[in-house]
């Protein structure tokens, strides 16, 4: 399953040198507006130490954990509604994302120009928050002209679809995104082909000086706030994971900040990890929550999906603990699962299929 967090913010906070620390991936970050136009790509593995300690106990060969894309989106601004600074083509980038990772600029340096002449994170926070609300209200209006035929005609979809979406326009009227809502499921399904902007989730990443302290909160921005100094990240990232290690143990962190806003990504979209694991191969897979046993086998091959039997499903604390699969299914750790199994989070799992 292919996940992707789009890095956005306006230009010169540090959005790219971020998206480049994540990646190791050699991206221009000049310091002027719209330095980048085209979004760079990158894929990063998700810590995730249960990996290496399934590998190591069978031996396995190769060793894969799950990943994740972030896309580094070109700087947006003031008006990007109406498509100022390229503002249309970013914003149709955005919404090619599963979810919004914020850069807020918090950070003090006269060398590096800021668009609004000033350094107020919340001011910036205010402004792309204020475009994306303007871009979603913008679209609602469209599609609600273009169904009310159809809904008039008495079509159910159109009917349907023309009742949540006076329902969004009334929330993002006032300011409100939709990801805020209380939406049915079905309620979701209708309006997911539109891809708004305000319905995707959001984190912050406040881009602070190296004491990676910040007075913003949650409360004050209405998602989840990581604290990070970009630059320390950056040099961090020059070191061997041996000095990585050592550097981090003096300042008495077990993580790096950028394994942070990987982890808060991962989460942030409600996203689970299940086992497979021998001696060929220990490899995470990412389902999303509730996801039942026959789709989790499909996202290793669709003919799982479709010829599946069962599932040998042991939790991996216990599997460990265990000693493998063969003491698991000895101990009878290794629980029968069939189609209505719910998968959980660490799961180790074998599959059993007519292919």
């Amino acid at each position: 399953m292919s996940v992707s967090v789009g890095i956005v913010g306006l230009p010169n906070v540090g959005k790219s040198t971020l998206f480049e620390t994540l990646t190791s991936r050699q991206v221009s970050a000049q310091n002027y507006p719209f330095c980048t136009i085209d979004p760079n790509v990158g894929t990063v593995a998700v810590p995730d130490p249960r990996v290496d300690k399934l590998a190591h106990l069978s031996r396995s060969a190769e060793v894969k954990p799950t990943t994740m894309e972030f896309i580094d989106i070109a700087g947006l601004v003031r008006g990007a509604h109406e498509g100022e600074g390229l503002g249309n083509a970013f914003l149709a980038n955005i919404r090619e994302v599963d979810a919004i990772c914020q850069v807020l600029r918090e950070f003090p340096d006269e060398s590096v120009t800021h668009v609004e002449t000033r350094v107020n994170p919340l001011g910036d926070a205010d402004i792309i928050n204020t475009e994306l609300l303007l871009a979603d209200l913008a679209q609602i209006e469209r599609s609600l002209e273009n169904i009310e035929k159809k809904a008039k005609q008495g079509d159910k979809w159109a009917v349907d679809t023309r009742e949540v979406l006076q329902r969004l326009y009334q929330a993002v009227a006032a300011e409100v995104p939709i990801r805020d809502l209380e939406l049915t499921q079905q309620q979701k399904d209708l309006i997911k082909s539109y891809n708004f902007l305000t319905e995707k989730p959001m984190m912050y990443v406040v881009n602070t000086d190296e004491s990676y302290e910040t007075s913003l909160t949650a409360n004050q921005l209405g998602g989840n706030v990581i604290p990070l100094s970009v630059k320390s990240e950056a040099e961090l990232s020059t070191l061997s994971p041996e000095e990585r290690t050592e550097y981090l143990e003096l300042l008495g962190r077990s993580h790096s900040g950028l394994d942070i806003v990987i982890e808060e990504g991962y989460n942030l979209l409600d996203l689970i990890s299940f086992f497979t694991t021998g001696p060929k191969e220990t490899r995470a897979w990412t389902v999303p929550e509730g996801t039942h046993a026959p789709q989790a086998a499909g996202v290793i091959h669709s003919d799982f999906e479709r010829g599946f039997i069962g599932a040998e499903v042991a939790p991996f604390e216990q599997f460990i603990e265990a000693g493998g699969e063969g003491p698991a299914r000895e101990q009878g750790i290794m629980r029968l699962e069939g189609k209505n199994y719910v998968m959980k989070d660490g799961d180790v799992c074998v599959f059993r299929a007519n292919t």
